[in-house]
């Protein structure tokens, strides 16, 4: 039987039982919640790994709930990587203050920002997305993980996913990446490097940079 990438049992096929007992007993980083971040390049296999790593912590945390935020809907086609302030005012503050925080989701088919969404203060809230661990983010978070796929390898995965009715997105997308990167790097701060395998994933120490 084959299980859904964020189920318990496919999390602990993955391997990731251990990375969820260490990011559950670490110390609160932001209030009283333990934010994890989840950066690497567009295409990379944040999604699903994020989805993997909250199914292996759900049996960890009181309540069972570790919500997710995609920063895919918190940017814009307008600001693809100008979502700092809201990241900021809508969720870390108020998560910091122990409520539960409510941003306004992004449509990227309608180009509008909708109705609010609700965020709970839950023991660990993980975040997922291409600038997760920008340096206005890392002094909230507890880690900042990083998936280990280069651009070449990781473009032409989300290319694959999205068709070719997103092929200028993605040449315009891939530009902004770049620059983004290249201003505000995560990678050298990850505390952890994951890499995936055919089964499973490699967890690899990060190196921190101490500024």
């Amino acid at each position: 039987m084959e299980h859904e990438p964020g189920s318990p049992a496919g999390a602990a096929r993955h391997g990731l039982d251990p990375l969820a007992g260490e990011l559950s007993a670490a110390d609160p980083s932001c209030g009283p919640v333990r934010l994890i971040a989840v950066d690497g390049h567009a295409g990379s296999g944040k999604t699903t790994f994020t989805a993997r790593l909250a199914a292996a912590l759900a049996p960890r945390v009181p309540g069972g709930e570790v919500p997710v935020l995609h920063l895919d809907d918190l940017a814009s086609h307008e600001a693809l990587f100008g979502w700092t302030g809201r990241l900021l005012d809508q969720v870390v503050d108020p998560l910091a203050r122990g409520v539960t925080a409510h941003y306004e989701p992004y449509d990227w088919n309608t180009r509008r920002f909708t109705a609010p969404r609700a965020l709970p203060a839950a023991p660990v809230v993980l975040i997922e997305g291409v600038g997760a661990g920008r340096a206005a983010v890392r002094p909230h978070l507890t880690r900042l993980l990083w998936l280990e796929r280069t651009p070449d390898e990781s473009w032409p995965r989300g290319r694959q996913r999205d068709g070719i009715g997103l092929s200028a997105f993605w040449d315009g997308w891939t530009v902004a990446e770049t620059r983004h990167f290249l201003a505000d790097p995560s990678r050298p701060y990850a505390d952890i490097l994951v890499r995936e395998r055919n089964e499973g994933y490699e967890l690899l120490p990060g190196h921190p940079t101490t500024v």
